[in-house]
C-alpha cells in the first residue's frame, strides 16, 4: 500500500508578515549589515564575547547568529578558532550578479504590467531621493536596496521577493563595490529613470532589458573596483 505523502496544512488568514524573526536573526541581519556596509573588514575576526557584550545576550545566541551568517557566505567559522568574515572574490562576484541580473530583469517585467498609479507615485518619490544622495556612498547604496525590494513587491512574485531578499547581504557587499564611485552613482540613477519609465508604459520586455543591463553594468564596476583594491 502507497504511503501517502505529507498533508499540506492550511491556516486561515495567516500571513508571513506576522512571523516574528527570532533573536539570533535579528542579531545576524544587524552584523551582516555592518559587514555589507565595511564595519568589518574581509578576514576580521568576529568574537562571541565581544558580541555578547554588546547586544547583552548569551554567546549561544550569538553562536547560533554567526551561523546564519555563514550560511550566507559572509562568515567563515572555523573549529577552535572561531569566526571570520569572508574574501571577496571575482569568481563570487561574477556568478552572484550573473544570477541577480535574472530575477531582477524578471521582476521589473511583472513589475512593468502589474503596477499601480500608487505604485508609480512611490517609485518616482523613491527616485528622487536617490538622485538627492547620489554623493553620498552609504545612502545612495541604502535607498537603492530599497527600490529594488519596491520592484519586487510590485512583482506580486513571493518566490521573486524571498530570493532577492536572502540574497541582499549575500551580494550586498559586491553591490556597494560597484557604487564606490560618484560617476558610477549618477549613471546608476540614470538608468534607474530609463527603467522607471519602462515600467510606467508597461513596457515589460523593456523593463527586463534595463534592469539587467543596470545588474550587469553594476557588476563591470564591481570588478573594476575590486580590480583597483587588489592591485598587487
Amino acid at each position: 500500500m502507497p504511503v501517502a505523502g505529507p498533508i499540506p496544512i492550511v491556516i486561515a488568514g495567516f500571513s508571513s508578515d506576522q512571523l516574528t524573526p527570532t533573536l539570533p536573526l535579528q542579531i545576524a541581519n544587524r552584523i551582516g549589515a555592518q559587514i555589507v556596509e565595511g564595519a568589518f573588514a574581509p578576514g576580521d575576526r568576529l568574537k562571541e564575547t565581544v558580541f555578547a557584550e554588546a547586544f547583552d545576550v548569551s554567546r549561544a545566541t550569538i553562536r547560533e547568529a554567526l551561523r546564519i551568517l555563514h550560511s550566507r557566505g559572509l562568515v567563515h567559522i572555523q573549529p577552535q578558532r572561531g569566526a571570520q568574515v569572508t574574501q571577496l572574490s571575482t569568481k563570487e562576484l561574477e556568478d552572484f550578479f550573473e544570477i541577480r541580473a535574472v530575477l531582477l530583469g524578471l521582476g521589473s517585467r511583472r513589475a512593468a504590467s502589474l503596477r499601480s498609479e500608487a505604485d508609480l507615485v512611490q517609485l518616482q518619490q523613491r527616485l528622487k531621493v536617490m538622485e538627492a544622495c547620489r554623493d553620498d556612498l552609504d545612502a545612495y547604496f541604502r535607498v537603492s536596496g530599497a527600490m529594488v525590494a519596491d520592484v519586487m513587491r510590485i512583482s506580486g512574485s513571493l518566490a521573486l521577493i524571498a530570493y532577492i531578499d536572502e540574497f541582499a547581504q549575500r551580494i550586498g557587499r559586491y553591490v556597494r563595490l560597484g557604487l564606490t564611485s560618484s560617476a558610477r552613482r549618477r549613471m546608476s540613477v540614470r538608468e534607474w529613470r530609463r527603467l522607471l519609465g519602462a515600467i510606467t508604459a508597461r513596457d515589460g520586455d523593456l523593463a527586463e532589458q534595463l534592469h539587467r543591463s543596470l545588474a550587469l553594468e553594476n557588476r563591470r564596476a564591481a570588478l573594476a573596483e575590486f580590480a583597483r583594491l587588489h592591485v598587487g
